[in-house]
């Protein structure tokens, strides 16, 4: 097909027509389709079903520790081994609690702010206004956290290689009431892109530059081990780079076993540096008397040793779905030259960018034929994309077939919106 810029008036007017047909066809279908969030689909959470015989009533951890009773705040030490591998940091610096880290994200913000993660007089809350640098398009549950705890947002651009460094630097260093910054390193959510070992680099001597000395690099690594082929892409070490840098109290970072095992009831993760571990450990003595081992230990016997092999099972599914999404849209627009989207080699989600101004109508056609999308603008703070053009695709849970179905409608979708934005129709 023409590209649609090229198209003369009477041309798209005969194609509006025949889209608008093929439109009301599908509403009539009365379909109930879903790409709203990046659920793991019932094939993938079957990978893990055999970790519910691993335990044969044996409830002991390797330091004879009885996971069935109270303690342990930090976790097992053979869960802490996992969220080290996931992590890429030494054991002693990860905490293993509860089943998500979005939850650790929480308690370690609040902290940071109310309380101080440093065990000295450094809290956020001493600043009249507290902010945080947000990359977008980015992920929606920090810009949530952020907003349920009044942490103005500063919106920085992602690139094909992360945050851009230039704004992040420019930012920090002249505003002390900029306190952190929110990272997605590996397969971030929705670009899917993996940060450059140069801008990792940067990332971790952030603080010791930035005009807070209170300055925190949030590390949530969702995706670190969700490769579509093995061995697994690198991601350079943080903890590593933030050792030489001398600016390891003030990075926390994040993961969890949410997309590896049951998105319900996994293991959520944290790890930073020693003081930092000793503060939040002594906050959440307050109001939690220790973690639940024995899901611990099942996990940490299902997975320590194949965890490579248990992710190859996961991308052995999830692969053809993405491959499907990437096809359909070259197919469907790839000549028309009215949007772009992310070719993501693993993690959850696939960005589109469509022409300005129509990604809210798109949702709304959508809709109107049974697919249900992420609301749009969803990955930018207060969910107000300012040109109103992203869309976030999550392909993971619906079956091979509804995604076919669902993507040829949101091609069709994105069409038929161009097509009448061309034609100056209202939409």
């Amino acid at each position: 097909m023409t590209n649609i810029a090229d198209m003369s008036r009477d041309a798209l007017v005969v194609l509006e027509r025949e889209l608008s047909r093929d439109f009301e066809l599908q509403k009539s279908n009365k379909l109930a389709l879903d790409l709203t969030r990046g659920k793991p689909a019932p094939d993938q959470l079957a990978l893990s079903a055999a970790m519910d015989d691993v335990l044969a009533g044996d409830f002991f951890a390797a330091d004879g520790t009885d996971t069935r009773n109270y303690g342990g705040l930090r976790g097992l030490p053979e869960a802490r081994a996992l969220g080290a591998e996931l992590l890429d940091t030494p054991v002693e610096n990860v905490m293993c609690h509860g089943n998500s880290s979005l939850t650790l994200m929480y308690i370690v913000t609040e902290t940071a702010l109310r309380y101080g993660l440093w065990g000295d007089e450094r809290r956020w809350a001493k600043a009249s206004t507290v902010k945080v640098l947000t990359p977008v398009p980015g992920y929606d549950r920090h810009f949530t956290l952020c907003q349920s705890l009044g942490i103005e947002m500063i919106n920085v651009p992602m690139t094909d290689s992360g945050p851009d460094m230039e704004e992040v630097n420019r930012l920090a260093a002249l505003d002390d009431s900029i306190k952190a910054i929110w990272c997605v390193p590996k397969y971030a959510n929705p670009t899917g892109c993996i940060y450059s070992d140069e801008c990792v680099g940067e990332l971790a001597r952030l603080p010791a530059t930035a005009a807070a000395d209170d300055f925190v690099v949030f590390w949530d690594n969702a995706y670190a081990v969700h490769d579509f082929q093995f061995p697994r892409a690198p991601l350079a070490s943080i903890a590593n780079l933030a050792a030489e840098a001398g600016t390891a109290d003030q990075i926390v970072m994040f993961a969890s076993t949410s997309k590896i095992t049951y998105a319900g009831a996994g293991l959520g993760f944290l790890a930073t540096s020693a003081t930092v571990l000793d503060v939040l450990e002594k906050r959440m003595s307050v109001f939690a008397i220790g973690p639940d081992k024995v899901n611990q230990l099942r996990h940490a016997r299902f997975l320590n040793g194949r965890l490579e092999v248990h992710m190859a099972r996961h991308a052995a599914l999830l692969k053809p779905k993405f491959e499907m999404v990437e096809q359909t849209l070259r197919d469907g627009l790839g000549e028309l030259d009215i949007a772009c989207w992310t070719t993501p080699a693993g993690g959850y989600f696939v960005s589109l960018d469509t022409r300005p101004g129509l990604a809210k109508h798109i949702e709304q056609l959508a809709g109107e034929t049974g697919l249900t999308l992420t609301p749009a603008g969803a990955p930018f703070p207060c969910g107000k994309d300012p040109e109103d053009r992203n869309l976030r695709i999550a392909p993971t849970y619906a079956s091979l077939e509804d995604l076919s179905v669902a993507m040829s409608i949101l091609v069709l979708c994105i069409k038929l919106s161009t097509v009448r934005q061309q034609l100056g129709l209202s939409s």
